[in-house]
């Protein structure tokens, strides 16, 4: 069990690396710290395997607080500042993550630090996400989701009873999705789940047809 400490004065980027962090096995959140004070102190008293640290902290700077630390863990920077990125890279750390952190690419950081260690990675598919639509939260449970169509700046979920509309490009949207999800087309992602018959052309899910596209063709088939 890996045990993971993060360091950032935001309170919703802590909560949104737990959230990614409870997707995985293996890896346990020992501590969520505002400061590099706060974090010091517990690890003077706790090993910790790896630390998500912000860069841009008040009193001392995610970079400063690496710099001085005289057993170091495993570091992943996590900043909305691109221009730390060289001097991150300097002080060794496994990746540089930029705000907001979407989970496939908080996944690739993990990779990279099991890497470091030699292990494999075990990794608990998400269930369910949440979008902004008509200024709420809406929990979407993948299980639920037939397929998913990209409508101009807008993504529209078409579930069995309902229908879920909200503005994102599609490409950003699919890099939420759990692995029983297959883009099939430049507007169109299905849940393979769902999927009744297809033949080279098209998908069904239900009485729904869903057409394939050319250059997603080769991949489709091979998968299906």
């Amino acid at each position: 069990m890996y045990k993971c400490i993060i360091v950032d004065d935001e309170e919703l980027a802590r909560r949104l690396i737990k959230r990614h962090l409870s997707e995985l096995e293996d890896f346990e959140l020992i501590a969520s710290c505002e400061s590099a004070i706060e974090a010091l102190k517990i690890m003077k008293e706790t090993q910790v395997d790896l630390m998500f640290l912000d860069i841009e902290m008040p009193l001392i700077k995610g970079t400063d607080f690496l710099r001085n630390l005289s057993h170091k863990p495993k570091v992943i920077f996590t900043t909305a500042f691109r221009e730390y990125a060289l001097e991150g890279f300097e002080l060794n750390v496994i990746d540089y993550l930029l705000k907001p952190i979407i989970f496939t690419r908080f996944l690739k950081a993990i990779e990279k630090f099991l890497e470091s260690t030699n292990k494999v990675i075990k990794q608990s598919e998400p269930k369910y996400i949440y979008i902004q639509s008509n200024k709420k939260n809406i929990k979407i449970v993948l299980d639920d989701v037939l397929y998913i169509e990209s409508l101009k700046e807008y993504v529209q979920i078409h579930f069995k009873d309902r229908k879920v509309l909200f503005k994102s490009g599609i490409t950003a949207f699919e890099q939420q999705l759990n692995s029983h999800f297959i883009r099939v087309h430049r507007s169109y992602i299905v849940n393979t789940d769902m999927i009744s018959a297809f033949t080279k052309r098209d998908i069904e899910i239900g009485d729904i047809e869903i057409p394939i596209g050319d250059s997603y063709k080769e991949i489709v088939l091979k998968r299906l």
